[in-house]
């Protein structure tokens, strides 16, 4: 299990050293703010919807680490799926975080990330703050609030 703790440890410290797809995107189809009011945490999702697929994602923040690690995770899960795949895939991320929600498709970015949340669930919030921006943004929404 230590194994395994490092091994999401180094996925998430990772995402937060080299976030993935972090910067604005100037022609995105889509964008939603994303706002965590208990953690001071700001960010926007963008979206470029092509044919109904997410061709690219992006996402620009200030915001914490895991926060970032999150979205940095989440728009290389998302990018290239149809827009119903990555709100199916957002919802069973969110889902995950209750005791009956199944990481049914794990692998380690979302696992590092659904394990730090587990460890310390006043996290959640943080972790899920991008998934509800995308959300929103494919949901023709300017904004998603947690924690208020």
């Amino acid at each position: 299990m230590a194994d395994l703790n490092k091994l999401y440890d180094d996925v998430i410290m990772d995402h937060i050293k080299h976030a993935r797809n972090y910067g604005e995107m100037e022609q995105a189809s889509l964008q939603a703010d994303g706002v965590n009011p208990l953690c001071g945490d700001n960010l926007t999702v963008y979206v470029q919807v092509d044919s109904d697929v997410l061709r690219d994602t992006k996402f620009k923040c200030e915001c914490c680490g895991i926060s970032m690690a999150s979205a940095s995770i989440m728009t290389e899960m998302v990018k290239g799926k149809s827009v119903d795949d990555a709100k199916r895939i957002a919802a069973e991320f969110l889902g995950s975080f209750s005791d009956e929600g199944e990481n049914k498709h794990a692998d380690h970015g979302r696992s590092a990330v659904l394990g730090i949340v587990r460890e310390f669930p006043s996290r959640r919030n943080c972790a899920s703050l991008a998934w509800a921006a995308l959300n929103a943004a494919l949901d023709g929404k300017d904004q998603a609030v947690l924690g208020s």
